[in-house]
């Protein structure tokens, strides 16, 4: 009898953990183990249970198999770590990775995973008798993770198998993925942003959660990739008008404890400094972190040189705010890195500069100890890049007089009072203008996960990507997993050109 082996390890059990401590929901130690059957039949359960979903997006496979595979295979970052660690990760730097991969495999099947404990939620807790508003908030919450998890496959992997209940039946197939969206994702995120709080709205103990402005600003990315650019300029400005959100003082701020859920934060996955899942860490982070001494992480990722070099060419003070250089001093530490991999990197001429060893300083948080990299908040929608998605598709629908408001919002801050670089641009030349707003975002925006998206929905790809091994027709999507077509007994088909 065929299987779906995505569930086969939770059918019976789920683990939720209730997380918290500096004053939030997401960062509490795991409390239970509970079994799914009756489970939540209460108001503190369904609270319990929503949790759980959130949960999801702290495993370590949730962002492409757990390595920065997404930016590694861009021209901003390389693998990193030491020459001879993770030679499976070298894979997609070059592009000659597999259906096999057990990265992608992992990445795939926790996505579902965070699905299936979306369908808990939403089957069990409409029944339960509890306070109205409450129940439609945790209902909206777990839609909007729903789509979030949805829209994260099908951007990836194109159509998938849509899920439809806590437990998938045989025999599933792939849906094509319009039907995943007009189902799925579009229904969930307007649903949420009816029935969810601003971030105003939410008390600190609830800092971390979903709320309506979030909700509103994955609709503008979606439709943003997918080039509905009107549809994308409404829920930008939305969030804009909401004056729910600002950009932080400083670039660099913007990633530090200190500003953890802070006024530039409308989507953020909270965290603890404990190096385990179970006990409240990301390890998203550590993964990235410096390699050596001090000792804060496996070293994957590193900013690539031809980035770092234009970034420095045009004294871009960004550059100070995303990268971490050998001898930089660290609340007192000094980088010293790791010993067996190379300071610098040189071509076969021996002259011309390949990499050097550099970390991304967007995932350090405070604190000596290997722990606090599991610490680390990852920001997934930043206020930036919300003012960066008005720009362009302002710009695309014949606004690009306004546009400039929120471009140069984001470049005033990044040039910090200095007003001899990064001038305010004046062109409403739409063709000039798109240019420039792709260039932004790859500087505001680089090693968060989005630019290998941007240059595959604006079609450069092959230009950019090319020469790193990127192929047209093939690599705009990811093999589904070999695993799962197996276990499929061939029901569930391979994408072109992977076979």
């Amino acid at each position: 009898m065929k299987t779906y082996k995505i569930y086969s390890l939770i059918s019976f059990l789920v683990i939720l953990s209730v997380l918290g401590c500096k004053d939030e929901f997401l960062d509490r130690q795991p409390q239970a183990t509970l079994v799914a059957g009756n489970f939540p039949a209460t108001q503190e359960e369904a609270i319990i249970a929503t949790n759980g979903i959130y949960n999801t997006l702290r495993i370590w496979g949730i962002y492409s198999g757990g390595f920065p595979l997404i930016d590694i295979m861009t021209d901003e970052m390389v693998k990193g770590s030491n020459p001879g660690d993770g030679v499976q990760v070298l894979n997609f730097e070059d592009y000659s990775f597999t259906a096999d991969d057990g990265n992608i495999e992992t990445w795939y099947r926790t996505l579902y995973l965070g699905i299936r404990r979306s369908y808990l939620v939403l089957e069990k807790v409409p029944e339960i008798e509890m306070e109205p508003q409450l129940q439609n908030r945790l209902l909206g919450e777990a839609r909007f993770l729903r789509s979030f998890f949805y829209f994260s496959l099908v951007q990836a992997f194109g159509d998938v198998p849509l899920v439809e209940s806590s437990e998938a039946p045989n025999g599933l197939t792939r849906t094509d993925k319009e039907t995943i969206y007009s189902e799925v994702i579009f229904p969930d995120l307007m649903f949420a942003i009816e029935n969810l709080p601003e971030k105003s709205e939410y008390s600190d103990e609830d800092a971390g959660r979903i709320t309506k402005g979030a909700a509103r600003a994955m609709l503008a990315r979606i439709h943003l990739y997918r080039g509905e650019f009107s549809d994308a300029a409404t829920y930008a400005l939305e969030v804009i008008n909401s004056q729910q959100y600002d950009l932080e003082d400083e670039f660099q701020m913007a990633f530090r404890v200190a500003t953890e859920h802070g006024q530039e934060s409308v989507f953020e996955i909270g965290a603890i400094p404990e190096n385990s899942f179970a006990l409240g860490g990301n390890q998203y982070a550590n993964t990235q972190g410096v390699r050596g001494t001090p000792n804060w992480g496996w070293g994957f990722g590193r900013p690539s040189y031809p980035w770092i070099e234009k970034m420095d060419n045009e004294n871009d003070p960004r550059l100070e705010g995303s990268v971490i250089f050998l001898g930089d001093v660290i609340d007192g530490v000094t980088i010293q890195g790791d010993g067996t991999t190379p300071d610098t990197t040189y071509a076969e001429d021996g002259t011309t500069i390949l990499q050097i060893e550099t970390y991304n300083r967007k995932v350090y948080a405070t604190g000596e100890r290997n722990a606090d990299r599991w610490g680390h908040n990852r920001r997934v929608i930043r206020y930036a890049d919300v003012l960066l998605m008005a720009a362009e598709a302002l710009n695309e629908t014949g606004s690009s007089a306004q546009a400039l408001i929120y471009l140069n919002e984001v470049r005033q801050r990044a040039r910090a009072n200095d007003d001899q670089i990064l001038p305010d641009i004046t062109t409403t030349d739409p063709n000039q203008l798109r240019e420039i707003i792709y260039e932004e975002r790859s500087r505001e925006l680089a090693f968060e996960g989005l630019r290998y998206w941007d240059l595959i929905r604006t079609d450069r790809a092959d230009d950019v990507l090319g020469p790193l091994g990127f192929e047209t027709g093939k690599h705009e999507l990811f093999p589904i997993p070999q695993s799962e077509i197996n276990i499929s007994e061939g029901e569930i088909s391979q994408n072109p050109n992977w076979n």
